[in-house]
């Protein structure tokens, strides 16, 4: 539905005495209401637009069965089964909100996410109540969401709100702490505070070895964050080492799903979900730039460009794990292209021995691709 048609104006002295009408984003008094579901209220139409470009599409109609008033039930037995039925509703919209908001901080679409962040925390407060430590992720991706957008002092608040709540909760899950140092580690850096940045990601690295091991992709995710930082400092060998201890691990690891994959003998529902797979894709995309840069500042320092090179394998590398990134997301179009990539790349060196399982690789996408083509579906999902 178009936002013009879905805008209706509303009085406010129309409104039940000791009721007031207030904007979704800003609290402000409304003036404006959506025609649809007509329980979310705005002060113009700016924010209304914005409401729906970041979540009010999706939420509409979960939002008309939690917000519009309940009838009188005389019997307890239906009362009791209506509070517990609003109470899954508030919870599948806290989960759709922030699923939202994830994929939105994660695609860089910073201002478009707040608006769906924003209505997770409301759900997690009418939830849980102000205090409870299922804030926290609300609180973090608030956060995460006004540091990419540039107010660093919104996301300092919604952070220190995080830390406090964590503080009172000696039982917090490693989750939660993991999340947690992450923020305040990508906040330090957003002001150049490299040193305190890296003590929080050094944090997270041992919270995420000790939940799920040394060589896990969420401690590499912590290395993947340090090794920014190191950037950041002009240390780039130290950079450099640790991206390739990530790129190992995620190969490695999408290397083992693929093989399962390839087992199955099809290509099944999607490993990762949408956030997932943008942010595993984003991190690898950074770390094959980051070795093209490097690879292009050693050529002009040698004044050389050797036809092949030992360093050519990172390359194939990280190329080939996009490919399989995009082969279990269930998009064989950018397996195939990142399949053919990292198999030009692979070719160009002396040591080949990924070659056979990238040119497996692309072998089963085109054979997905033309399945799809012949039985008139769609090749692959969003």
């Amino acid at each position: 539905m178009e936002k013009s048609k879905m805008s209706e104006s509303i009085n406010p002295l129309a409104s039940p005495k000791g009721v007031k009408r207030l904007c979704e984003l800003c609290q402000k008094p409304a003036h404006l209401r959506c025609s649809h579901c007509r329980v979310t209220f705005y002060c113009d139409a700016a924010h209304q637009q914005a409401d729906w470009n970041s979540i009010h599409k999706k939420a509409c109609e979960l939002l008309i069965h939690i917000r519009a008033p309940v009838p009188y039930l005389p019997l307890k037995a239906d009362r009791d089964h209506q509070q517990t039925l609003a109470q899954k509703r508030l919870e599948q919209l806290m989960e759709v909100s922030r699923a939202e908001a994830r994929v939105q901080v994660v695609e860089g679409r910073y201002t478009e996410s707040l608006p769906a962040a924003q209505l997770s925390l409301h759900c997690a407060i009418d939830l849980y109540g102000h205090d409870a430590v299922e804030l926290v992720p609300a609180y973090l991706l608030l956060a995460e969401a006004n540091m990419g957008s540039g107010s660093l002092s919104k996301a300092q608040s919604y952070l220190s709100q995080a830390e406090w709540t964590v503080l009172k909760t000696p039982d917090c899950s490693q989750t939660v702490l993991l999340e947690l140092h992450r923020n305040l580690g990508r906040l330090h850096t957003f002001t150049g505070s490299y040193q305190s940045a890296l003590l929080h990601f050094a944090n997270y690295v041992y919270y995420a070895s000790e939940e799920f091991g040394l060589n896990s992709t969420e401690t590499a995710r912590g290395y993947f964050m340090m090794a920014d930082v190191f950037g950041k400092q002009e240390k780039p060998d130290i950079a450099s080492s640790l991206y390739s201890q990530v790129a190992s691990t995620w190969h490695t690891h999408l290397s083992e799903l693929f093989e399962l994959r390839s087992q199955r003998g099809a290509q099944g529902e999607p490993c990762f979900d949408k956030a997932q797979c943008a942010e595993v894709d984003q991190m690898l995309r950074v770390m094959l730039e980051a070795h093209e840069q490097q690879q292009q500042q050693q050529h002009q320092d040698a004044r050389a460009h050797p036809a092949r090179s030992d360093s050519l394998p990172q390359a194939a590398v990280l190329s080939h794990s996009r490919a399989m990134l995009w082969f279990l997301c269930s998009n064989s179009s950018k397996a195939l292209e990142f399949g053919r990539k990292a198999l030009d790349c692979i070719q160009q060196c002396e040591q080949n021995s990924l070659a056979e399982s990238i040119q497996s690789l692309i072998n089963q996408a085109e054979d997905h691709l033309n399945t799809s083509t012949l039985s008139g579906s769609s090749p692959d999902r969003d």
